[in-house]
């Protein structure tokens, strides 16, 4: 393993964090020693910023991470979105029309800047409480706020059906993906990506696409996978990941990506 990366881009669940959505103390520990070696770690996820403040603590209250799946760059430390790329309202409201025809019980969240707007029956996630901040309204009645994500979901569709009649219905207006999470289909503006996001960010930063590994593990990884000099699929990855991965790592739940970093680190220190 002589190829030093300058730069590690992670997903977070079912790649970084182990199944139960917990950062182990290895990972940390290595995540720290990786910048410390002066090797750069963004984190890349589906979250939205709101889901970030909770692992704060575990990465030492530091870093970046690029938010639901590109459309927000967040700063971990500072708690604060430091650029946002979302839709046009006139388009998030075509599109909510048109699935509202084609998936009559479908309801809408949408991600946000400030935060989370829900419609009252979108199903949240177990794990994670509804912010106090949240506005739960008809996503027909969105201020002018920028939509980074827009969120849907089915109460009666199966999850395959009902990811591809959205895909179906939003066509090229808009960037649908999938990270997993239980038939929601996660719709960003168009041309709004994993990849492009953090293309975006490594150019910032003087770093080609060479000098990017990136980590992950479902099918809104690929693009991010395929861009980056070398892509890592983790083993439990979706196999549409593992389609396109440069090297395979051991599973989130056997801590693949930190297995892999201290690995670097080690021939790095070695070849110093």
């Amino acid at each position: 393993m002589d190829d030093t990366p300058r730069l590690i881009a992670t997903d977070l669940d079912g790649t970084l964090l182990r199944s139960d959505g917990t950062l182990s103390r290895r990972a940390g520990a290595v995540l720290g020693a990786t910048e410390e070696a002066g090797i750069e770690v963004v984190f890349v996820t589906a979250r939205p910023p709101r889901w970030l403040d909770e692992l704060a603590a575990a990465v030492g209250g530091h870093g970046i991470a690029i938010c639901g799946n590109g459309a927000f760059v967040y700063d971990v430390a500072a708690r604060e979105v430091i650029s946002s790329t979302g839709f046009e309202h006139t388009v998030v409201r075509a599109i909510v029309e048109d699935l509202r025809r084609a998936v009559p019980d479908v309801t809408f969240a949408a991600e946000r800047g400030s935060g989370l707007w829900f419609e009252t029956l979108f199903p949240h996630d177990p794990g994670h409480v509804v912010p106090q901040d949240a506005v739960e309204a008809p996503i027909d009645d969105l201020d002018e706020e920028a939509v980074g994500k827009l969120l849907a979901k089915s109460a009666t569709m199966r999850e395959e059906e009902f990811l591809r009649r959205v895909a179906e219905v939003v066509g090229d207006r808009a960037q649908v993906a999938y990270s997993g999470a239980g038939g929601l289909a996660e719709i960003n503006a168009a041309g709004v990506t994993k990849a492009v996001a953090l293309e975006q960010w490594s150019a910032g930063r003087g770093i080609g696409v060479d000098d990017v590994w990136a980590f992950g593990d479902m099918p809104n990884d690929v693009p991010m996978i395929r861009w980056a000099g070398v892509g890592w699929a983790v083993a439990n990855a979706h196999e549409d990941v593992r389609a396109v991965a440069d090297r395979i790592c051991p599973s989130n739940d056997e801590d693949g990506v930190a297995v892999t970093l201290e690995r670097l680190l080690s021939c790095r220190a070695r070849s110093h």
